[in-house]
């Protein structure tokens, strides 16, 4: 059996395989499409536009426009968080028939979804980016000074969870109904649509939580220019256990993954 080493190995080898075919995914996806992928970065802006306009009256927000803001990068980010969760549970049924009829490692399936869930995210956040600095310019220049070690944390935040969800999905089939309520769960109790300060006394729960802390970090960073890097630090120290975590996890559970799903 290979070791986490031979895997991480093996990944870098094949990587213009399953970049390629994470592509391919992609432009099969706007295929006879006028806009192509601009569909994805509008779909997200028209969402901001809907929901800033509805819970910023709701909320009764005394700066619309940086409430615009902070709802659009929680947006954007927790789109791409929960579509590349919510696809892992079946990531491997998908591909039941090459698992069972090739030797190819798993973790090449795991990374082409990864792959396609980078391009989609990067088309929607750039635009969205770009259409938010109109409302508040800084934000590009915080990105580019500030926010590259949060997005590092995202990108492989959406590795790691995604391969332990869809390894733990192939044997315990109850993931397919849990992980779509757990995720609508922690997106009414994550200060996305609100403000932090909104959850009183109850603003503990933000800081045990996960994907907040991913996405936290980051809207502070590209908003007010302020890096948190002790929260930081600590998210990029439980990426690298998961990620290890997550290796280990796929070793052991590689010879019967052909026999599960």
């Amino acid at each position: 059996m290979n070791t986490v080493r031979d895997t991480i190995r093996d990944a870098w080898k094949s990587r213009r395989v399953w970049w390629f075919t994470a592509t391919a995914r992609t432009r099969a996806r706007f295929a006879r499409t006028m806009l192509g992928s601009f569909w994805l970065g509008f779909s997200n802006l028209l969402s901001i536009g809907t929901l800033a306009a509805v819970y910023g009256t709701v909320f009764k927000v005394s700066d619309f426009r940086h409430y615009v803001v902070y709802l659009g990068i929680s947006l954007v980010i927790w789109n791409s968080l929960s579509a590349s969760i919510s696809s892992a549970p079946n990531l491997l049924e998908h591909n039941t028939n090459h698992l069972k009829n090739t030797n190819l490692n798993p973790f090449f399936y795991v990374l082409e979804e990864w792959s396609f869930h980078l391009q989609t995210f990067f088309q929607s956040f750039f635009l969205v980016i770009l259409v938010l600095s109109f409302v508040k310019g800084q934000i590009v220049i915080n990105l580019l000074t500030l926010g590259w070690l949060p997005l590092f944390n995202l990108l492989v935040f959406m590795l790691w969870l995604p391969m332990v969800v869809c390894l733990l999905g192939a044997r315990y089939r109850d993931l397919y109904q849990l992980v779509p309520i757990v995720l609508q769960l922690v997106f009414l109790l994550s200060p996305i649509l609100y403000y932090r300060e909104s959850l009183g006394r109850f603003g503990w729960s933000a800081d045990w939580n996960p994907i907040y802390q991913i996405i936290g970090p980051m809207r502070e960073a590209m908003m007010h220019g302020h890096l948190e890097l002790h929260k930081v630090l600590a998210m990029l120290f439980v990426n690298l256990v998961g990620m290890v975590v997550a290796l280990k996890l796929l070793q052991r559970e590689r010879p019967y993954l052909p026999f599960l799903i």
